[in-house]
């Protein structure tokens, strides 16, 4: 009876162990892409051709540069969820060089040389397809937030989706300039 109790102790372990819960990777369970349905493509993909479908569904002319950019309208409503979102982005993406107010007032900003965003020049002159331009394949000292190909040094991060630097451009030309004159001044602040 001894012997027998020893010898289902010493098996037990190895019975538990290889119990139909201990599975790994080559028993899982797979789906073969060319079996039942297409899953649809990924969120950023973009088709073959001379257009783009942005995230919202919205067909867009590719543009290859800044200055093809400048004559394009955001086609986004301006509702204060999307203001919200634009605002969340610039200060994400765009704060730590142009400061969190648009003032260029950052500590980084004086030394590369960024613009005040609040400026007349940016929100009176400048379009809102060269504001998205810019976001997109950058500028001189600005790295790109769209397509990196499009810059012959090839600098960029492809971070921000269209419709996300469509947002950013809808906050800084519609929204910053009043979110930064109710921000205090650091002078006022200081005292």
């Amino acid at each position: 009876m001894k012997y027998r109790m020893a010898i289902a102790a010493a098996l037990f372990p190895v019975v538990a162990w290889a119990w139909p819960w201990s599975t790994d990777m080559m028993d899982q369970p797979s789906i073969k892409p060319q079996e039942g349905e297409m899953t649809p493509f990924p969120k950023r993909s973009i088709p073959v051709g001379t257009e783009r479908i942005d995230d919202s569904g919205m067909l867009m002319t590719e543009v290859a540069n800044r200055e093809e950019a400048k004559p394009l309208t955001s086609p986004l409503p301006l509702t204060p969820a999307n203001l919200a979102k634009g605002k969340a982005l610039f200060r994400i993406y765009c704060g730590a060089c142009h400061g969190l107010t648009g003032k260029a007032d950052s500590p980084v900003s004086p030394k590369i040389g960024a613009i005040p965003l609040v400026d007349d020049y940016v929100q009176k002159t400048l379009t809102e397809g060269w504001i998205w331009g810019t976001i997109t394949f950058g500028s001189y000292i600005m790295p790109a937030y769209g397509d990196p190909k499009a810059r012959d040094d090839g600098r960029g991060a492809n971070d921000l989706s269209i419709e996300e630097r469509w947002l950013v451009v809808n906050y800084v030309r519609h929204q910053l300039a009043k979110d930064a004159a109710a921000e205090p001044t650091k002078t006022a602040a200081a005292q």
